[in-house]
């Protein structure tokens, strides 16, 4: 029963080309390997030691420069204390409207002071600053560090300036350290995020998130088995390019150096436009889906593939029109405004929290709508 298991999901005709079989790719020429699923394992302990590592990154490092720029954890305010309103808090944090009423009269209170309540309360919960600093510092790094050390590797690897090479004498390509190493970076970063995602900043969109990360992990798994490491590493380091600016703007805002945000999500707009809107479609998956079509030709797990990378393109779309709305405000407005997934309200008493807002979470404080903005939340990810 088992190994019938195995067998359909391990399935040559689903996998592979026509006419190769997995043992074909157990007799690779001498001193040359090819990647074998087993590798992929290391990836689970490494990601428990990339965990760690961020540990102490954020203390050692992420800390001390939150100190120099005089990132503060703060206090926050502390709501009114109330056993009825922390009650409905506890099973609704934003009351509707029928609740406000209802809760309005059984207090006796206004019902604009009792939705300040909720919001004070809310902003109780939240993390600070200095947290999310560390957070955006931690992955502003390992972007940075891996996207040189992929780029390091493809500038001198001939499939980057011919992708064609991508396919010839596929699926029999050897298996090189830098691509080892690249993928178990890439795998074991995803798989950390999968533990932290529940101890780091909650927002609004955790399980979109938690699903893109599986799905992101299942994309790096599916290419390394599948042996399509020379296309996988270009997937990669274009999308690691435009995140490395996306995380230096919220470094910049969180350290209140408005204009540096600015002009760094400017860029960060600019390069995810070039990166995944012009490299991803028109060099990665059109050699995915048209190179590899005449050398290879297609079959299961080809079309699966393809479906995939597709999908991440229509992704990309809606990504790029949400980042040039932010980005448009930056140029005209002279400030980056808050991103629909921000993680923070403001706690202004002249700023009542609407439930019947469709957009409540773009409004600034008005004794800092004159120089500060706000990039509290990820614009997109991956």
């Amino acid at each position: 029963m088992t190994s019938s298991i195995s067998d359909w999901i391990w399935s040559e005709r689903f996998w592979l080309p026509e006419n190769v079989t997995w043992a074909d790719l157990e007799r690779p020429p001498t001193g040359a390997e090819y990647p074998r699923i087993r590798h992929i394992l290391y990836a689970l302990p490494l990601a428990v030691v990339v965990f760690l590592l961020r540990l102490l990154f954020e203390r050692l490092v992420a800390k001390p420069c939150a100190h120099i720029l005089q990132i503060q954890v703060g206090v926050p305010r502390q709501a009114q204390p109330n056993a009825v309103l922390e009650k409905v808090f506890q099973s609704k944090t934003c009351p509707d409207t029928r609740q406000l009423e209802g809760l309005s009269k059984q207090l006796d209170w206004d019902e604009r002071k009792i939705q300040r309540w909720f919001r004070v309360r809310r902003n109780q919960d939240r993390p600070n600053m200095q947290k999310k600093f560390c957070e955006s510092m931690w992955r502003f790094t390992f972007y940075l560090g891996i996207f040189i050390y992929g780029i390091r590797h493809l500038w001198v690897s001939p499939w980057m300036w011919d992708t064609r090479q991508c396919w010839y004498n596929y699926p029999f390509q050897p298996l090189s350290p830098g691509q080892f190493n690249h993928y178990a970076a890439e795998l074991s970063f995803y798989w950390s995020l999968m533990f932290s995602q529940f101890i780091d900043i909650k927002r609004k969109d955790f399980i979109m998130m938690l699903v893109h990360h599986l799905a992101t992990i299942f994309l790096i798994t599916f290419s390394y088995a599948n042996n399509m490491l020379r296309v996988g590493t270009l997937v990669m380091c274009v999308h690691d390019a435009s995140d490395i600016f996306l995380e230096a703007a919220k470094l910049a805002n969180y350290a209140k150096y408005q204009r540096l945000c600015d002009g760094l999500f400017v860029v960060f707009s600019i390069s995810f436009f070039c990166t995944r809107l012009v490299i991803y479609p028109f060099w990665v998956v059109y050699s995915v889906l048209v190179e590899s079509w005449e050398i290879v030709g297609p079959y299961q797990a080809w079309w699966l593939l393809n479906g995939l990378l597709l999908v991440l393109q229509a992704l990309h779309i809606i990504w790029f029109y949400l980042i040039a709305r932010i980005a448009i405000k930056a140029i005209f407005k002279g400030k980056v405004a808050k991103d629909d997934r921000s993680d923070i309200e403001s706690s202004s008493d002249e700023e009542i929290y609407s439930s019947s807002s469709k957009n409540p979470s773009q409004t600034l404080k008005p004794k800092d709508s004159s120089h500060t903005g706000n990039l509290n939340g990820e614009t997109h990810d991956h």
